[in-house]
């Protein structure tokens, strides 16, 4: 069972407009609203594919009800901490092929709340064989909050992988026990690295995730946009590319991408089938109007078409 873990998770509102104008006046065509943050995102298309999974993380408020709701409109099963603050709400504004994003910092989470999540966490972790650490953590959790999370799960041999960034991810990077799996972009691989810039390209990429920081981590996986992927799995180098697609919404593709590499790995799927496949579940997201969601009768077609070559 692939165990999802989102710390600060959203009642996701997506608005479609034609145009956006500041201190103006702006129709919505079309509004989404969904059961977000990224771990929840994740979960959704692990469940369209076929794949057992459970979501936990923290709930509260009227918001909280509403993320539970949807969760049990879709059968997707969960477990969560619940509080009495609220769970914050985020706000996706699509207009003129761009995406504007409004996100609110959620609540924050007491001493006391933090011990008793990891109670429930190290409960479920029972059961699970792979884990998902997934976006920003509520305020009043320490930027370490991942780290120990992780090194619980190893501790009873699951899988950890890891999507944040900051002080989070640069924690994870620095502890003694590291996730399987990272996916910094190359703006968070910068700054981990302490340089001023890293080149979106094979060759800069390549040179930089050799560094002895990422040694240790067995994955690390940089999405490069339209142009694919380009991934580090122990000591070798993939180039991914995908094919071009109609774009609707590409608003939760990085957490599709994340669910389809865990359902492979989860499966001891090959590094070719694990790229093919987080690349293949990314670019399905990126065509659906809601996010975080799947097509699964097109898994094949598109898995097909991504290419992966090894450099």
């Amino acid at each position: 069972m692939i165990l999802t873990v989102t710390m600060n998770p959203s009642v996701d509102m997506a608005y479609q407009m034609d145009t956006f104008q500041l201190d103006e006046v702006n129709r919505v065509t079309q509004v989404v609203k969904t059961a977000g943050g990224k771990g929840l995102n994740v979960t959704r298309v692990l469940q369209q594919l076929g794949v057992e999974v459970k979501a936990t993380g923290i709930v509260g408020g009227h918001f909280g009800e509403f993320i539970k709701a949807e969760l049990a409109k879709q059968t997707i099963d969960y477990q969560f901490y619940e509080i009495n603050q609220e769970s914050r709400n985020s706000i996706a504004l699509l207009h003129d092929g761009l995406q504007t994003e409004i996100l609110e910092a959620g609540p924050t989470i007491l001493k006391n709340q933090q011990m008793e999540f990891l109670e429930v966490y190290k409960q479920l972790l029972k059961t699970a064989t792979t884990v998902t650490l997934s976006g920003s953590l509520s305020k009043g959790l320490p930027s370490t909050f991942y780290s120990q999370l992780i090194l619980l799960a190893q501790a009873v041999g699951c899988a950890v992988l890891l999507d944040t960034s900051g002080n989070s991810l640069k924690e994870a990077v620095h502890a003694k026990v590291k996730p399987m799996l990272i996916k910094p972009n190359e703006t968070e691989i910068a700054e981990l690295l302490g340089v001023a810039k890293v080149e979106k390209s094979v060759v800069s990429l390549k040179k930089q995730l050799q560094e002895p920081l990422f040694s240790e981590i067995p994955w690390v996986v940089v999405s490069m946009g339209a142009s694919g992927a380009f991934a580090k799995f122990q000591d070798r180098f993939f180039e991914v590319t995908i094919p071009k697609i109609d774009v609707v919404n590409p608003v939760g593709s990085g957490d599709a991408t994340l669910a389809g590499i865990a359902a492979m790995i989860d499966q001891a799927g090959t590094p070719e089938e694990v790229l093919k496949m987080g690349m293949t579940t990314g670019m399905l997201n990126a065509m659906e109007t809601s996010t975080g969601q799947i097509n699964p009768n097109l898994v094949q077609r598109y898995y097909e078409q991504v290419q992966v070559i090894e450099k």
